[in-house]
């Protein structure tokens, strides 16, 4: 039987949303302001991959969907305020994002920075709870690590300062694939990682101390988040030339930044058959799953295929 992606989106979606809305601020809140921005960025829209990822690779382990909840809205949050930022001026100076205009354009430049500091800030305040939901905290921690680890220098924050220094300058294979993997791919990764992190430590087996990468089917799901993640990246180049206006965004503002992308290194033939290739590689990694993994599996096929 073919796995219904769609529901499976719809359901996941609907349980990401109700638990964001509980766990920021409301806008009402004094200052309001900044409570506001924060929201409005955080539902404009998106399809709350990385949160259902996460929720994917719970259920692979063993785990569920709500446990993870806290997990996967600092995920959502996190990903939210690097695009704020990534839209600013200073950066890519994009006008409209999942549809409706950026942050900036609404609420000013200042404001939208602080919106995105606070995202950021309140998803380690979310984190941070989850001590009170599992019998070893240490979990917690690797959790907290990975996901730190995904955000900053040595991931997304320092893909993004390789970004802006590839603008315009020519860049090999190599060095595009390191960009996209600090900038996109690690914290994908991390999404993966840590829904099945979560659904190790609250297995009876495992429970004592077992909430370590690098083994078993933990280490299965870690190369399916490195490999679904480098597709993700070249899809979303693809996309930002072929995808035409019903994507939300600014379309084509790659090409008009002279950034660094596969279709640009690779062309846009070579780029589909590396994205079908990272893909294959995903779901290689789940080969030794069963059912339990097809959330994972169609996920892959759905980001190398999407259209918007």
């Amino acid at each position: 039987m073919q796995f219904d992606l769609e529901h499976y989106f719809k359901e996941c979606q609907a349980l990401v949303n109700e638990a964001l809305d509980s766990s920021l601020p409301k806008k009402e809140l004094h200052p309001p302001k900044v409570h506001e921005a924060m929201r409005y960025s955080i539902f404009a829209g998106g399809k709350r991959i990385r949160p259902i990822l996460c929720m994917a690779a719970s259920e692979a382990c063993g785990g569920g969907r709500r446990e993870v909840l806290p997990i996967a809205c600092a995920l959502e949050m996190i990903h939210t305020f690097s695009l704020i930022h990534d839209d600013l001026p200073a950066m890519d100076d994009d006008s409209l994002r999942r549809g409706v205009p950026t942050n900036h354009k609404v609420f000013g430049e200042a404001v939208a920075i602080l919106a995105g500091d606070a995202l950021l800030s309140q998803a380690f305040l979310v984190l941070g709870k989850l001590k009170d939901s599992l019998r070893d905290p240490r979990c917690v921690l690797e959790i907290i690590y990975h996901i730190a680890s995904a955000t900053g220098s040595m991931g997304m924050v320092g893909g993004q300062v390789l970004d802006m220094e590839a603008e315009g300058n020519a860049i090999d294979l190599p060095a595009l694939r390191k960009l996209h993997q600090l900038k996109t791919g690690r914290l994908i990764a991390a999404s993966v990682l840590s829904g099945a992190l979560m659904a190790e430590a609250t297995d009876q087996k495992l429970a004592a101390g077992a909430c370590q990468p690098g083994s078993g089917r933990l280490a299965a799901i870690e190369s399916y988040g490195e490999a679904v993640g480098l597709a993700f990246q070249i899809a979303d180049d693809i996309l930002d030339i072929v995808g035409g206006s019903d994507l939300g965004k600014d379309i084509g503002s790659d090409a008009e930044n002279k950034k660094a992308t596969y279709p640009s290194v690779m062309g846009m033939e070579g780029a589909k058959k590396a994205a079908n290739i990272a893909k294959e590689e995903a779901l290689g990694s789940l080969n030794g799953f069963g059912p339990e993994a097809d959330a994972l599996r169609a996920i892959a096929e759905f980001i190398v295929e999407r259209r918007k």
